[in-house]
């Protein structure tokens, strides 16, 4: 099944531990303006090779990237090793103390007909071409995606623990974890890290974009090298994988706002009647609160009115999306048909690049754009179930994009792995 690979990682100079706080940064798809105004101004920052600026921003990307290596700023790892990456963490309104425990290595990058790595959600593709023409550019993964396997027996859990006890980094991100990094060389446990995963698939839970600009780079590639063996550099992908039976994996919500609508408040409601009881409700700082737990519940505000929308069972069964039951049953398939096709005719394919919806986590951020005028509606939204994902995965289909929102993100400028000839780490080099 999952191939993966331990491999030499570039890293910051050793001269740059004591601020590498500083030179870390959120990935592309979370990193807010203000956050890469503010980490721009560090030159060394990591965010100029993964979200760079100018013209051209892979071509700067790539300039960058040789003028840091040619200067010693990035430094490559001299053996090849296994990367074990915990972050700690809390949530607002709980006591409890979480760790989300996994390590980094390089994976073959797997065709989705292939069932090896399986995805949940749907991408969207301007999103994609952009992490394309970095590849491209600089052939290296300037930071990890995020996939999950099976492991009840916590196999590699022991060898994790006993490495995190000598980190080489650790840090308090954007997001207010603690990032710890270690580093596990041994010959004899990197082997048990591959063998374990030979026999387990890989559920994506986050990267989906950067994984498949692995995938469309590969296809250009091996079309273009008439020699092509499959175990090119450019076949495999940087992942974070951690064990989903872990109890501290936590998936948050995403909810929808809608910048425009071209029908009146009256109209809109009056078409939400149609398939959903709505309940009008006194204060819209509690719509998250009044909908948990609820299946087929949203919370809706509108023009300063907040009001809780539930679906009537008895027309669930009108979905005619060619979805299996797994993928139906989900609030956001629910949401996706109904309110945004139905009542507001954006059809599903182009719901995946619609312009004037927004994915906002924050529900408080919600109600402040639609207050400030900024949008013109928020549609919030209970958050999904390890379980769902793994069901959807399974089935084979996918979710509506932006259903799932695992937290804590990676950040990047840990460490960046490459996809260069003499750079890149085979299995038979690892001896393994």
């Amino acid at each position: 099944m999952a191939e993966i690979l331990p491999f030499r990682a570039w890293r910051y100079n050793p001269v740059y531990d004591e601020q590498i706080e500083q030179l870390t940064s959120p990935l592309f798809d979370v990193v807010s303006e203000k956050q890469r105004e503010a980490l721009y101004r560090n030159p060394l920052n990591s965010i100029h090779l993964t979200v760079p600026l100018g013209a051209d921003p892979a071509k700067q990307a790539a300039a960058t990237l040789q003028a840091w290596k040619a200067e010693g700023v990035l430094l490559q790892d001299r053996l090849p090793a296994i990367y074990v990456y915990y972050q700690y963490f809390r949530l607002p309104g709980s006591d409890k103390a979480y760790v989300r425990k996994g390590f980094i290595c390089n994976i073959r990058a797997y065709d989705w007909k292939d069932g090896v790595l399986l995805r949940h959600e749907n991408t969207i593709p301007s999103a994609v071409n952009d992490r394309i023409a970095l590849l491209e550019e600089t052939e290296m993964n300037t930071s990890p995606t995020h996939g999950l396997y099976t492991d009840p027996a916590f196999v590699l859990e022991p060898y994790m623990d006993e490495a995190i006890l000598s980190p080489i980094y650790e840090t308090e991100d954007y997001q207010g974890a603690r990032d710890v990094l270690a580093v596990i060389h041994d010959r004899a446990a990197i082997r048990l890290f591959v063998e374990t995963l030979q026999d387990k698939q890989v559920l994506l839970a986050d990267g989906h974009h950067r994984y498949e600009g692995s995938l469309e780079y590969r296809k250009k590639r091996t079309a273009l090298n008439q020699a092509h063996t499959g175990f090119e550099p450019y076949n495999y992908h940087l992942m974070f994988l951690t064990n989903s039976e872990h109890d501290d994996l936590r998936i948050l919500p995403t909810h929808r706002v809608l910048r425009h609508m071209d029908m009146s408040d009256e109209e809109f409601l009056q078409r939400l009647a149609a398939y959903f009881t709505i309940t009008p409700k006194e204060d819209p700082l509690e719509l998250n609160e009044v909908i948990a737990g609820k299946q087929w519940t949203f919370g809706l505000f509108l023009s300063g009115n907040a009001y809780k929308l539930r679906l009537k069972p008895e027309v669930h069964g009108q979905i005619d999306w060619n979805f299996p039951k797994e993928v139906k049953d989900l609030d956001l398939t629910v949401m996706h048909y109904f309110i945004f096709e139905k009542v507001l005719g954006i059809y599903r394919q182009a719901q995946r690049d619609y312009s004037g919806l927004d994915y906002v986590r924050s529900f408080t951020s919600c109600i402040r754009q639609v207050d400030a005028g900024e949008a013109r509606l928020a549609l919030i939204t209970n958050e999904i179930t390890m379980e769902q994902v793994k069901r959807v995965c399974y089935s084979g289909a996918i979710m509506p994009q932006k259903s799932t929102f695992f937290y804590p993100k990676v950040i990047g400028g840990f460490l960046f792995s490459s996809i260069k000839e003499d750079e890149f780490v085979t299995a038979a080099a690892a001896c393994l």
